[in-house]
């Protein structure tokens, strides 16, 4: 795979982002709409020395794996531009919280990032549902907010303060649609998705659209509630039909068990998912049961690009030697395009930083290039992952 990134702004040896000034994730206030106080001024008008942005994550929950990871991405961006002298001539102050992954709880805390510390901007989420809950608070007052991982195009949906650094499902499911049929040489799919995750209702819907219409058969499709531990009913369903290759569009959480409880069925045929796969968990979950498994995703580790190879270095050193993945690459974009947009935007006015956020053309970082499109999305290349051995193993790539 092969990436070429010209971050301005990163050194070449420590790769500590040199672009003193460049990044300032966010500060300022908000307390309502368009009543932002501006970079460096608390809410009083007395001036300020940092920039406070927010950040919410599923820090604990199903989906902990992938907030943990994205924060400790974004926590290494943070620490990157503020050993460059920060953004505005100020550092950067991250106020981050855990919304539990549980539904209700992004939209409070989104609230109370904006109201009690008046964040510039937020960050977050990975799983859409909750960064859907999030954007219509930050749309309410007038609060940019980047999610660096969700993919359900509702998403940006809610309003021109949100964007996203990340592709969409649309293109997700086409190309997860295109792998299954050329090059796994499937003619009969079934599919198992999550009724309570918009991120599976949708991907599920935008791989059956693309497949059916290239010749494609569903001859199965199941459902299941994240909270779910035991699937063999769903899966014997599916094993009677006979399927090609099963697509299990959830997070990792569930797509463990269900293929593990589907080899334990005697399912062998592959089995295929989307970017809600990639998690540590997902292999700890279901061990050797992943042979013979796909997923799409945003970047890989193994990519030998000198800019990445230092950032897995330098996550791995402050991260007792954990691999980061494409939820920790995306993290660490989210707060550089955010910074980067505060130094194009001179200031943290909440107008004119959503218009730099924007207007954010060609940022090369560890996911590729991030142009925002007229919808606030990034259209970029996806990767196909397999599982070798208890290891991710590196594919193909596939453009956009």
């Amino acid at each position: 795979m092969r990436m070429i990134l010209n971050i301005s702004w990163l050194k070449a040896g420590g790769c500590f982002l040199a672009f003193a000034g460049l990044l300032a994730l966010t500060a300022c206030d908000k307390g309502g709409a368009g009543s932002g106080a501006g970079a460096g001024t608390a809410a009083d008008g007395a001036v300020s020395d940092v920039i406070v942005v927010g950040e919410y994550a599923s820090l604990t929950g199903n989906e902990a794996s992938f907030g943990q990871a994205s924060h400790r991405g974004t926590m290494l961006a943070i620490d990157d531009i503020n050993a460059a002298g920060g953004v505005l001539g100020k550092k950067i102050k991250l106020v981050y919280e855990d919304d539990l992954s549980k539904a209700g709880e992004a939209s409070t805390i989104a609230r109370k990032l904006i109201s009690r510390d008046k964040v510039v901007a937020l960050l977050g989420e990975v799983a859409s549902g909750r960064s859907m809950e999030a954007a219509d608070i930050c749309q309410q007052y007038h609060v940019p907010m980047i999610s660096p991982s969700s993919t359900n195009p509702k998403v940006t949906e809610k309003g021109d303060y949100i964007f996203r650094v990340c592709f969409t499902d649309p293109f997700q499911g086409k190309l997860i649609a295109n792998f299954v049929a050329n090059t796994l040489n499937a003619k009969k799919v079934a599919i198992i998705n999550d009724v309570s995750s918009p991120y599976s209702v949708g991907l599920a819907s935008y791989f059956k659209e693309p497949f059916v219409a290239g010749g494609g058969t569903i001859v199965a499709e199941q459902k299941y509630t994240g909270s779910d531990k035991d699937f063999k009913a769903q899966l014997t369903a599916i094993k009677a039909a006979n399927p090609d290759v099963v697509v299990v569009p959830g997070y990792y959480s569930a797509a463990g068990l269900i293929v593990m409880q589907a080899r334990q069925l005697g399912m062998t045929m592959p089995m295929v998912g989307g970017d809600g796969w990639e998690a540590q968990d997902l292999i700890d979950i279901a061990k050797d049961s992943l042979e013979n498994t796909y997923f799409s995703t945003h970047y890989s580790s193994e990519n030998q690009d000198p800019t990445i190879q230092s950032f897995v270095k330098r996550y791995r050193e402050k991260n007792d030697g954990q691999t980061p993945d494409a939820m920790s690459a995306l993290g660490y974009d989210s707060a550089m395009v955010l910074a980067d947009a505060i130094k194009r935007a001179g200031t943290t006015e909440p107008g004119k930083l959503r218009d730099a956020i924007a207007a954010t053309k060609d940022f090369a970082g560890l996911t590729g290039k991030t142009t925002l499109d007229d919808h606030r999305d990034a259209p970029k290349a996806a990767v196909i992952i397999t599982v070798e051995k208890g290891h991710f193993k590196y594919v193909k790539t596939v453009e956009p």
